[in-house]
């Protein structure tokens, strides 16, 4: 079995147009297991029922923000070692560097492309 048939991931956006973009982009890529979460609490809730490898998480939500769920991700025994890649409109230095100091995997600006995220995916995961 290969890395795109195994790999679980997880797309966290608020906007729903962003979130199917993304899922599209990964379906395309060859990516089987794609699960999605509206909010921050959502993803948070899904992944204490069923874990994943790597979460995709816009950084612009309301509630929780993409840096504030990798806090609450990272600050828990059971999803601390999840790859966490942050998307972002605006990638800002301070939220970069406060996405590196939590331990972010790497992050994308959109607006992006399918190649975009498969280079970004495979930067943290390896070849798919």
């Amino acid at each position: 079995m290969s890395l795109k048939d195994q790999i679980q991931i997880l797309v966290v956006d608020d906007m729903s147009t962003s979130r199917a973009l993304i899922v599209q982009a990964l379906e395309s890529m060859g990516i089987a297991n794609i699960h999605h979460a509206a909010s921050g609490a959502d993803a948070i809730g899904l992944l204490a029922a069923k874990p994943v490898h790597l979460v995709l998480s816009d950084y612009n939500m309301p509630g929780m923000d993409g840096i504030e769920l990798l806090r609450a991700l990272r600050g828990n025994a059971k999803t601390k070692g999840i790859g966490f890649i942050l998307i972002t409109g605006k990638a800002d230095k301070e939220i970069v560097d406060s996405g590196k100091a939590l331990g972010m995997n790497n992050f994308i600006k959109k607006p992006f492309g399918a190649p975009d995220l498969r280079a970004c995916l495979e930067a943290v995961v390896g070849r798919l």
